[in-house]
């Protein structure tokens, strides 16, 4: 059984026990988060439409943080002696999916 959610933007595939990094969810380590799924499919069933998934949930533990890879950056203007080199590193939120849960519907 996997589900897809929808979090920070992007869509996952996701399924029970898989450990992945999704953008920062203001959330501590030891915390447990649920998800509203887009679509669930187990076996030959698939749910997609929103009254079949009404009940439907995606729950996770949060692990920890982590950090995503350097973004360097230059910028300039030619002729003016303007020259500027920054930096970036994407914070994430390291989850672990604890259960794939299906509605009523």
């Amino acid at each position: 059984m996997y589900a897809v959610i929808e979090t920070g933007g992007k869509q996952e595939r996701v399924e029970e026990g898989q450990r992945l990094l999704v953008e920062l969810l203001g959330q501590g380590p030891g915390a447990d988060v649920s998800f509203s799924p887009l679509l669930v499919v187990d076996g030959a069933t698939v749910l997609a439409t929103s009254s079949e998934l009404a009940g439907a949930k995606v729950n996770a533990r949060v692990l920890g943080e982590a950090k995503g890879p350097k973004v360097r950056g230059f910028t300039y203007r030619p002729k003016a002696r303007h020259r500027r080199r920054w930096g970036h590193r994407q914070r994430f939120n390291t989850i672990e999916v604890t259960s794939i849960t299906l509605g009523e519907g």
